[in-house]
């Protein structure tokens, strides 16, 4: 079982989950021409660190809650592994997209 970034981090990437996680589990990379976030299936412990690192809300903490973003996390996870990590957002820094908004 493995927690899943959603579409909601799609030209968000705070990256602030990054930071938090003891395994190196989550990668930034573009995708569809925006920047993103994914969750390695096979590297994430289910340790819950970076869900409330997310001020948009984005991490979903079960394949479950959310099969098609797992998927896409899942297929992402190889080729976003050799990205360099990025510098995370300020939590308060206002989100990229219309319509999201900062929930903690």
């Amino acid at each position: 079982m493995a927690h899943v970034i959603t579409g909601i981090c799609l030209g968000e990437t705070y990256a602030r989950c990054a930071g938090v996680c003891p395994v190196d589990a989550i990668h930034p990379g573009t995708w569809r021409g925006e920047p993103f976030m994914v969750i390695d299936p096979e590297a994430c412990i289910d340790c819950d660190v970076c869900v409330p690192e997310c001020p948009v809300c984005a991490i979903v903490s079960t394949v479950e809650a959310d099969p098609g973003w797992a998927k896409t996390n899942a297929e992402l996870a190889p080729q976003f592994k050799k990205n360099p990590p990025l510098t995370p957002r300020p939590a308060d820094d206002p989100p990229h997209k219309p319509g999201h908004k900062l929930v903690r």
